[in-house]
C-alpha cells in the first residue's frame, strides 16, 4: 500500500504544502512567495513573513490536497518543518500542522530544513539512495553532510561564519542588485569577466572541509565603497562574475577534497545556492574529472518547498521518527540530532 504524506513548510518566506507518495513521488506541490512583499525592504522581515504565513498556509494545504485529488482520509501522516528557521515563521507551520494532526488523528512527522533540502534529490534520482556526501548551501547554511542513511548524518565540514547564500546575498545588495540577491548576482555575472577582482579565499587551519566567507564578503564591500568614495564606477557584472566563481571555487574544492580523504564516489548538492548555474557547472566538470556521480536537483526543487520535506517525512515516519503535540519549533538545530533526542 502506498504512503501518501501531507507535509507543510514554513521556515522563511515559502508558504508551501505537497503531497508526496513513498518519499519519491511528488503528486502535488505548492508554494507562495512572498517575494513582492520582502522586495522593498531588501530582506526577509521575519514579523511580516509570520503573518503571511498565517494567511496563506490554510489556502496552500487546500490546494495541495485538491491537485493531489486527494481528500485528508487518503492521507497517512503531516510532515512539518519544525527546525531550523525564522522561529515564528516555523511556529505557524507547526501549529498548523498540529493541529491537521490531532483533528484527523494522523501521526505528525517533525522535519530538519536541511534533511529536507537532500531529499528533494529523491524526488528527482529515483535511483540515489544513501550513503552519499552531500554540499547543503543556501543563505544560512553551508555544510558537508555525509548521508550514512536516510535518517542518519554527520556534519563533516561547515561555515565557521557567513554561509555562502549569504555573501552573494549582501554583496548583491551592495552592488544595488534587488533581493533576493544571489539570483539576480547569478544573473548579472553572465556577461561579466570573473577574473576582474581577485578575492580572498580563507582556509582554516586543522579543518580542511571548513568554509569562511565573512572575509571574501567584507572584501567585497570594502572595495565597493571605496570606489563610492573616489566617485568611481564598480563594473557590476564584473564584480558580480568575481564573487561568483570566488564561491563557487571554494566550495567546489572543498567538496572535492572531502570526497578524495573520505573515498565516496556518489555526490549530492542542496539547497537554495545549488540553483547557481557555476556552481553547478563546476561541480559537475569536477565530478567528471574525477568520476564521481553527481545529483543536482531541478531548479524547481532548489529553493524552499513542501515537496521535499514531504519526501524526508517520509523516511522519518518509517523510521518511527514520529512525535506528539507537544512539539515544538526549534530556531536552530543540527542536522544529526533527532526531535525525539
Amino acid at each position: 500500500m502506498n504512503t501518501k504524506i501531507l507535509a507543510i513548510e514554513s521556515s522563511c518566506d515559502e508558504t508551501a504544502a505537497a503531497v508526496v507518495e513513498d518519499g519519491r513521488k511528488v503528486l502535488s506541490s505548492v508554494v507562495a512567495t512572498q517575494i513582492d512583499k520582502h522586495v522593498v525592504f531588501g530582506g526577509v522581515v521575519p514579523e511580516i513573513a509570520s503573518r503571511l504565513h498565517t494567511e496563506s498556509i490554510s489556502i496552500v494545504t487546500e490546494q495541495a490536497l485538491c491537485e493531489a485529488e486527494c481528500t485528508l482520509s487518503d492521507i497517512d501522516a503531516i510532515a512539518v518543518t519544525a527546525a531550523p528557521g525564522l522561529i515564528g515563521a516555523l511556529l505557524v507551520g507547526v501549529g498548523f500542522a498540529k493541529g491537521l494532526s490531532f483533528s484527523s488523528g494522523l501521526p505528525l512527522v517533525p522535519v530538519h530544513h536541511l534533511r529536507g533540502h537532500i531529499a528533494a534529490n529523491y524526488l528527482a534520482h529515483p535511483e540515489l539512495e544513501p550513503p552519499f556526501l552531500c554540499l547543503v548551501v543556501s543563505g544560512g547554511h553551508s555544510h558537508i553532510v555525509e548521508v550514512r542513511s536516510y535518517t542518519e548524518m554527520k556534519v563533516i565540514g561547515r561555515t565557521r561564519d557567513d554561509a555562502a547564500g549569504e555573501a552573494f546575498d549582501k554583496t548583491a545588495r551592495s552592488l544595488g542588485l534587488p533581493y533576493p540577491g544571489g539570483v539576480h548576482l547569478d544573473k548579472a555575472a553572465q556577461g561579466g569577466n570573473p577574473d576582474a577582482y581577485k578575492l580572498p579565499n580563507p582556509r582554516i587551519d586543522g579543518a580542511p572541509y571548513d568554509f569562511s566567507f565573512s572575509g571574501l564578503k567584507t572584501a567585497v564591500i570594502n572595495t565597493i565603497h571605496n570606489a563610492q568614495q573616489k566617485g568611481e564606477e564598480i563594473p557590476v557584472a564584473d564584480m558580480a562574475a568575481s564573487v561568483r566563481k570566488s564561491i563557487s571555487k571554494i566550495l567546489t574544492e572543498r567538496f572535492i577534497k572531502c570526497a578524495q580523504d573520505t573515498g565516496y564516489k556518489t555526490l549530492a548538492l542542496a539547497g537554495g545556492v545549488s540553483a547557481n548555474s557555476e556552481l553547478r557547472s563546476r561541480m559537475t566538470q569536477a565530478c567528471e574529472k574525477y568520476g564521481y556521480k553527481l545529483y543536482v536537483p531541478p531548479l524547481s526543487l532548489c529553493g524552499d518547498n513542501a515537496a521535499m520535506i514531504g519526501a524526508q517525512g517520509y523516511y522519518e515516519l518509517i523510521s518511527g521518527n514520529t512525535a506528539d503535540l507537544s512539539l515544538n519549533a526549534k530556531a536552530s538545530m543540527e542536522i544529526s540530532k533527532s526531535f525525539n533526542d
